[in-house]
């Protein structure tokens, strides 16, 4: 909404320095912005005889200002600068002066700085100084803004009340907003009660050694307690090892107590640094800087060369575990960077392992938008494939520059969503994650649901990494580039903190083992359940919870729509108790009736849900049960047509042709009706008394498989008109799970809601064809299951008598 005092301002600045040499004209809209900020700035620095002018309050701006002594009321020897000043309140939404009288320093413009004082936290009379313009020329503000909090905006208005004087301090904003100038205040802060001789809000070797000889623990009081607290405070949320946030309060009063030390215990896990519960040195470097100490321990790396034998072996004997490797390389490049032949197993050789990167250029905002990242998703996908990457990897796909807020939004974010699709229509083999800084993984995490963060914390310089928490999905952080000497040989190799989320890949090219085996793994889980103290029911729902947990483990406390909200939590203390007995997740086996190979974590979080959430008492309802089954994917595959629909403007068609066709990669692929089937089946045998081992071998080991989706219909649905109807209730209820699964699932897929689409002219009818078309899949694949049950079951005849072949041998 346009502002009268603004427009003024913004006619007046115009018409008098338009000629000015160097001056740009800013837009007379009547809305404050750094167009308008800055013209006035240029008009203050005409009149303090500097030519031609910029947009900047530098060096000499600040000197020929400060010459002039304070400004107050009735100083009148320029009325110009006067009238610059006023304008630049009313732009700040002070005010300034009885309209008509700009120029004259009267006692309103007095009463209206002293309020751009006090809330800049400075206080004190009403006169600008040189600080108090310098802060008073730009678009910061001085009030608690959307997204800010009262908290951060009380340690912003102490940092400037205790520092606005100091030479190397500038007054900063009191918005409530953590940012990159309020990191800087802080730094600066620090410096000088550390002592160091020329503060400057670096992180040099000065100050990393000023921190190192004094670090701050429980009991302990002080102004290095308080600043130490703020810090903490901009670094909250973190979270505990049950993925809860965690938050903490300043300690104005600068007494480290109790409260503070459980924060920094969970910052301190959270972050992979030695756990004490004090501010010892490389807990105030997490906090201050995004690599955090770069010369601690860590146990992965990343690197552009090739892991020959020799320099395998060093990785290993320096501790590192996870190795970071390029699966791609673009024409033209000279970087040489992509991964060798035999390379992967000369890592695995000598026990390393590997995350996959892919990086096409990524260096520029050019090179990010929707049509670029779906064939980045479709080249990853396929390099992936070459290289034998196994179903479930996590690709990183790479921005290696520092994005702000805006191309964020306007182009990384829709750049992974075409990410996103591509690697969903390719049949989901592959999940995506991020690389870049902290404000791009957090973002690009969040908007589209990136699997996990790699980010780029050496380069804390970033305007991304300043002011921003790390990612509560990290998984490595890259904290240091240096030159290896290994012998006669030298490479290049980037130190990354590895979080332990992302395990990286051990071996490439598994088939899955039969049924037998994939059996016996969810024994030993079993087992380990009931050793852990779990009984009834409940062990078999911490198995499902074990396997699901890496993939459809979500806590997204940003908003709500993670899959601990959808389909719920899991047991952390049984994840670590498998853990520790040497248990990992078995991503996929070979079903013995189809030779597809089945995702065990997504047929686990379908058992998982359906367990959770019994069906509807009406078989043609939905519910959140649903959800982590047949009807997520059918969300997905909603917003897949929607984004295919130029291709297939008949959606009953898209589904005959794509969804859970045998042989075709899909978002709804045959593989994932499989296991929504199995795993609602799964369900409802535990349901009826069963543990999950008697289940999963009456159901692979006996004839269970052979009429899957039969009795998979029957038991859901029961007649095609109940699954065409729930398929609507699914898509179109705004029961809480399910509504927030369709935002999830379709909108952030950047397709419109089916109750949206439905308004639209044909829009309903469109509808009703492809919720006809789910049904029409399902029955269809019913009918396949008649047809091959008899080469299903001299298929499962013939697996049975070869086991029994080799356990005689």
């Amino acid at each position: 909404m346009a502002d009268d005092q603004v427009l003024r301002a913004q006619k007046w600045v115009n018409s008098k320095y338009g000629s000015v040499s160097g001056y740009v004209r800013c837009p007379e809209n009547g809305q404050t912005g750094w167009g308008t900020m800055n013209s006035l700035l240029m008009a203050l620095q005409h009149e303090l005889g500097i030519s031609p002018v910029v947009a900047s309050f530098g060096p000499t701006t600040a000197a020929k200002f400060a010459a002039l002594g304070d400004i107050g009321f009735e100083w009148d020897k320029n009325r110009n600068i006067v009238a610059v000043l006023e304008y630049a309140l009313w732009c700040k939404g002070y005010w300034a002066v009885e309209p008509g009288s700009e120029g004259w320093f009267t006692g309103v413009t007095r009463d209206a700085v002293e309020s751009l004082r006090s809330n800049m936290g400075i206080g004190g009379e009403g006169v600008i100084n040189v600080q108090v313009a310098r802060g008073l020329m730009n678009m910061d503000a001085y009030v608690v803004v959307a997204g800010g909090t009262d908290e951060i905006r009380s340690i912003q208005q102490w940092l400037n009340r205790g520092y606005w004087n100091k030479d190397a301090y500038t007054i900063g904003p009191c918005d409530g907003i953590y940012s990159r100038d309020v990191q800087k205040s802080l730094m600066i802060a620090l410096q000088y009660e550390l002592g160091i001789a020329a503060p400057n809000g670096n992180f040099g070797p000065g100050t990393q050694a000023a921190l190192k000889s004094h670090p701050v623990a429980q009991g302990q009081s002080g102004v290095l307690v308080t600043l130490f607290s703020a810090a903490c405070v901009f670094n909250s949320p973190t979270y505990s090892a049950d993925g809860d946030a965690v938050r903490t309060t300043w300690r104005k009063e600068g007494t480290f107590d109790s409260g503070l030390a459980t924060w920094v215990t969970a910052f301190q896990r959270f972050n992979k640094l030695a756990v004490s519960g004090n501010g010892d040195y490389q807990t105030w470097a997490q906090l201050l800087v995004s690599m955090g100490d770069p010369d601690r321990k860590v146990t992965g790396a990343d690197t552009r060369y090739e892991i020959t034998s020799s320099r395998a072996k060093w990785l290993y004997d320096n501790g590192t575990r996870y190795i970071g490797r390029y699966i791609y390389d673009p024409p033209g490049s000279t970087l040489d960077k992509e991964i060798k032949p035999g390379e992967l197993q000369t890592i695995f050789d000598n026990d390393l392992r590997v995350f996959p990167i892919y990086q096409d250029n990524a260096r520029k905002l050019a090179d990010f938008t929707y049509t670029s990242g779906y064939q980045h998703g479709l080249n990853a996908h396929a390099q992936a494939e070459s290289y034998g990457f196994n179903r479930g990897t996590t690709i990183y796909f790479a921005v290696d520059y520092d994005a702000t807020s805006e191309e964020i939004a306007s182009a990384i974010v829709p750049y992974f969503q075409g990410v996103q699709a591509a690697l969903a229509s390719k049949g989901k083999k592959y999940t995506h994650g991020v690389y870049g800084s902290r404000n791009v993984c957090s973002t690009v995490s969040n908007k589209t649901f990136a699997r996990y963060s790699f980010v780029s914390g050496m380069s804390y310089g970033f305007s991304g990494n300043l002011g921003f928490p790390i990612p509560r999905n990290w998984t490595f952080n890259q904290i240091k580039e240096y030159k290896v000497t290994n012998g006669s040989d030298t490479f290049d190799l980037d130190n990354d903190a590895a979080s332990g989320l992302d395990k990286g890949v051990g071996s490439v090219n598994d088939t899955g083992g039969p049924a037998d085996s994939f059996l016996a793994y969810v024994q030993k889980l079993y087992d380990l359940a009931g050793t852990y103290g779990a009984t009834g029911q409940r062990r078999s729902q911490l198995v499902m919870e074990y396997i699901r947990h890496h993939d459809y483990g979500d806590k997204d406390l940003e908003n709500k729509l993670g899959w601990w909200y959808l389909i719920g939590s899991y047991d952390t203390g049984f994840v670590d108790y498998c853990d520790s007995n040497g248990m990992d997740v078995e991503n996929f086996f070979t079903d013995p009736f189809t030779g597809y190979q089945l995702g065990a974590p997504h047929m686990m979080a379908t058992a998982n849900a359906h367990l959770l959430k019994d069906q509807p008492g009406t078989k043609s309802d939905a519910n959140g049960g649903d959800v982590g089954g047949w009807a997520g994917d059918l969300m997905t595959f909603w917003a897949d047509w929607r984004n295919s629909e130029q291709e297939y403007a008949d959606p009953q068609q898209f589904c005959h042709d794509r969804l859970a066709v045998p042989g075709v990669a899909s978002t709804f692929g045959f593989n994932d009706l499989i296991e929504d089937a199995d795993g609602y089946l799964l369900a409802r045998a535990v349901r009826g008394g069963k543990n999950i081992v008697d289940a999963m071998k009456a159901h692979y080991n006996g004839s269970g498989g052979l009429s899957r989706f039969t009795s998979y219909f029957n038991g859901r649905w029961g007649t095609a008109t109940n699954c065409k109807t729930s398929a609507h209730h699914a898509l179109t209820d705004l029961e809480a799970t399910l509504s927030a699964a369709q935002v999830r699932l379709i909108t952030l897929a950047r397709a419109a809601l089916p109750n949206d689409y439905a308004l639209l002219p044909g829009g309903s009818d469109k509808l009703a064809a492809f919720e006809q078309g789910f049904a029409d899949a399902i029955v269809a694949r019913i009918g396949m299951e008649s047809r091959k049950a008899e080469t299903y079951k001299s298929n499962q005849q013939r697996y049975l008598a070869a086991a029994r072949t080799r356990a005689a041998r």
